[in-house]
């Protein structure tokens, strides 16, 4: 006969205030049109289901959901436990694990977030709220603005009434102060000038003099201009140095010569209209993490670990394979005895 379980047999924890948020971007998400929390929620899930869904309902958006960090949380169960109660937790609807690339060019990155809704949903609402523009959005972190410095502002004195004047005392002769020389601020030097001069201070054999950096700037300038860095001007210039070098000079003039590196093309810039990338969102696999298309991971689990799930288990060994393992053991077992 069924039991009806009226309230959760274990209470789950409270959380601590120092229970750890993952990075921008990750960890908690909630999903949207949750009842409003009762005490019969998840009164259906076994016992170590319902003590893990009633922790997780209560952390805020952004905190951390790998197991590892749940486990810390959760004394009564080890990681093992956890991982397996939020398998259960992902077929009964609450919870599903999901990756998306966000950004554009060589900055795009993967970030992972947890959809939870203490609400248990079914295979289709998950497919169309993980579909849905909003669902790819807030996948995406969201990057706080930039406070912006407000200058100090200086507010003029309010004017009173002077009173009236009294008489001025006869001015006293101030001291001659010496006549200050205008100073002028030195020049801005470029970067070619400056990687020049500073390979004297790494290598003394290629110490140049000050004329030797401005004769030599235009041709270290060419080298920027074709897009190279200053690393890599200086790692050219010093490559292969000879033991000693008589005229650091004409050695760099020559080599900033014969070493010019080609011109590259200039790449096409992209059309102001081109649309950006739009990067879809994938379900992760809540056993094994593998990714996958939403429809094609029902309950979020791939079809390894559902088909798993659903025979209550690991699919049972083949007979040949347990026979040719006892072999294996037996053969171990005679090389163990002593002759």
């Amino acid at each position: 006969m069924a039991t009806q379980h009226l309230s959760s047999a274990l209470p789950a924890p409270a959380v601590s205030a120092a229970y750890p948020m993952a990075k921008p971007g990750y960890g908690k998400r909630s999903a949207p049109g949750e009842q409003a929390r009762t005490r019969d929620d998840f009164a259906l899930l076994p016992t170590r289901e319902r003590y893990v869904a009633g922790f997780v309902d209560h952390l805020p958006d952004g905190a951390a959901m790998s197991v590892k960090q749940l486990a810390k949380q959760l004394p009564l169960y080890g990681q093992q436990a956890i991982s397996t109660a939020l398998k259960a937790l992902s077929v009964a609807g609450h919870l599903r694990r999901v990756r998306c690339a966000v950004g554009a060019g060589d900055e795009t990155r993967w970030v992972f977030r947890t959809f939870w809704s203490r609400t248990a949903r079914d295979n289709e609402w998950w497919n169309t709220y993980l579909a849905t523009e909003n669902a790819s959005r807030t996948t995406a972190p969201v990057k706080p603005p930039a406070p912006t410095a407000v200058p100090q502002q200086r507010t003029a004195p309010e004017a009173t009434p002077d009173p009236a004047p009294a008489p001025a005392p006869a001015p006293a002769t101030p001291p001659t102060a010496p006549p200050t020389v205008p100073t002028t601020p030195p020049a801005a030097f470029s970067p070619a000038y400056l990687a020049l001069a500073q390979l004297g201070r790494n290598d003394h054999r290629l110490g140049l003099s000050a004329d030797d950096c401005t004769t030599l700037e235009p041709l270290a300038a060419q080298w920027l201009d074709r897009g190279v860095t200053t690393d890599y001007l200086t790692n050219t210039l010093t490559a292969g140095l000879p033991a000693q070098i008589d005229s650091p000079a004409g050695l760099l003039r020559r080599r900033l010569i014969d070493k010019l590196p080609p011109q590259l093309p200039a790449t096409p810039s992209t059309p102001a209209n081109t649309p950006a990338p739009t990067h879809r969102l994938l379900v992760e696999c809540t056993d094994c993490g593998r990714p996958g298309p939403p429809e094609a991971l029902p309950d979020g689990l791939c079809r390894p670990c559902h088909t798993a799930h659903s025979t209550g288990g690991r699919p049972s060994p083949d007979p040949t394979q347990i026979a040719a393992v006892k072999a294996h053991m037996a053969n171990l077992r005679d090389l163990l005895k002593p002759v």
